[in-house]
């Protein structure tokens, strides 16, 4: 494509961006029914640190993310590679089990879970909304991602490691888990995605304003009648939306990839 074509398309769409972006500039006027602000003001960003520890919500959000994504990967990858070549008796029943892990709404299982991390003392602390997604839901759909990336390598790459005298371990370390790179991608996003817009868990386990995460913290933003602050809450959910944006630009090359290479290859 020629440099003028390249500048004709990025013109078109940064006006086609237009419809998105204009909801910011239109944060502390929501109310004024009219098509333009009339000012341009941060207030509305102000007034989400000073009327609750956004800051630190924030922060909570992103490690609990973080962790939750690097921890899904590690168990899914191995729980992938093992169901894709390591054969064993049963391995298909086990497989399917696993799945209809994918069939039991969160509704069904969170009072169990509850007095599960009750008894544990762990209520209103962060662990619930760690374990539950590393081990739950979130985790069997990046297994069956990563299984069905594992199938579609050749068995040749791990014969020629086998030859180099790499054992089981060795073949998915130095073998096929650098060849997943696009696989990850696409696990990597959709899992740091759940976890960051998770909803449920944190408003059945935490309770303290200092532990809350982002999605429940918008929910917190309301005058002294209990109406929604709805300028404040729509500052509040653009600077959520930042971490997802970035991190879709920098990973989107491998996520498109790892979803072309992740078909339902038996």
């Amino acid at each position: 494509m020629s440099r003028k074509a390249k500048l004709v398309l990025y013109g078109v769409l940064l006006v086609c961006c237009i419809p998105f972006v204009f909801p910011t500039w239109w944060i502390n006027e929501i109310f004024a029914f009219s098509l333009l602000p009339h000012s341009m003001t941060l207030d509305a960003y102000r007034q989400v640190f000073a009327l609750q520890p956004f800051g630190r919500q924030y922060l909570n959000s992103c490690y609990i993310a973080v962790i939750v994504t690097l921890g899904t990967l590690v168990v899914s990858s191995l729980a992938g590679y093992a169901f894709a070549r390591i054969k064993f008796r049963g391995a298909g029943v086990v497989f399917v089990i696993v799945l209809a892990g994918l069939l039991v709404p969160n509704e069904v299982t969170i009072i169990p879970l509850y007095r599960m991390f009750d008894s544990l003392g762990l209520v209103n602390t962060h662990w619930p909304l760690i374990l539950i997604p590393m081990l739950g839901a979130p985790s069997v759909l990046a297994t069956f991602i990563m299984r069905q990336f594992f199938i579609t390598l050749p068995r040749e790459l791990e014969e020629a490691g086998r030859v180099d005298g790499l054992g089981r371990f060795g073949l998915f370390w130095q073998v096929s888990l650098p060849l997943a790179r696009p696989a990850i991608g696409a696990v990597a996003i959709f899992t740091f995605l759940h976890s960051w817009n998770l909803y449920l868990e944190p408003i059945v386990f935490l309770s303290s304003k200092d532990k809350f995460t982002i999605p429940q913290a918008l929910t917190q933003y309301v005058d002294a009648y209990g109406g929604a602050m709805w300028n404040v809450q729509l500052a509040a959910a653009t600077m959520s939306a930042l971490p997802v944006l970035i991190i879709f630009v920098l990973a989107q090359r491998q996520f498109v990839e790892g979803l072309a290479q992740t078909g339902l290859k038996g």
